[in-house]
């Protein structure tokens, strides 16, 4: 009787442990995007709808980015597990004291790109001198200004700099 007593009870924890198993809730996770969902973030939305998270045990929630969002602030105020940013951005916010830990860089180069008006006249970076420059800041100002120091252009005398929002307009308009 108490060989079977100890039996039972054996079984019923083991059941207990494995329905416990089952029950556990799967991890939270917030990844926050660099900007509004498109190709370049396709791989987690993929992931997501193949089940991949869940499978891994993660309840993942992706919140896309826009012009007024800074991936850097969002983690650093907790509403954000994981944050998708140029490296130069977050190279700032580190300086800044943010806390952030590199864990993977999914780009092998800068996806940062001048553009011009034919009518401009710009057709090599040499045509560049005196030319007003529209650029995105929020980090991606870096990578320009490290381009223009190679170039050889003061960003105080050679070139104008127009910071712009995270639009064409300026461009379109002439500005």
């Amino acid at each position: 009787m108490k060989m079977r007593l100890k039996l039972s009870t054996t079984l019923a924890a083991a059941l207990l442990s494995i329905g416990a198993v089952a029950a556990h809730a799967a991890d939270k996770v917030t990844i926050q995007l660099k900007w509004l969902p498109q190709a370049q973030f396709a791989g987690y939305y993929v992931a997501q709808a193949k089940g991949y998270y869940k499978d891994a045990g993660l309840d993942v929630t992706i919140k896309p980015g826009g012009p007024d969002i800074a991936p850097t602030q969002v983690i650093a105020g907790k509403q954000a597990d994981i944050v998708v940013d140029w490296m130069p951005s977050a190279l700032a916010a580190r300086e800044a004291g943010v806390p952030l830990v590199n864990v993977a860089q999914v780009f092998n180069q800068s996806g940062l790109m001048l553009t011009c008006k034919k009518s401009s006249g710009v057709s090599t970076p040499k045509d560049l001198k005196g030319k007003t420059l529209g650029v995105w800041y929020g980090g991606n100002e870096y990578p320009f200004l490290n381009w223009m120091t190679k170039l050889g252009y003061k960003t105080d005398s050679d070139i104008k700099i127009l910071k712009q929002g995270f639009n064409v307009d300026p461009l379109l308009q002439n500005q």
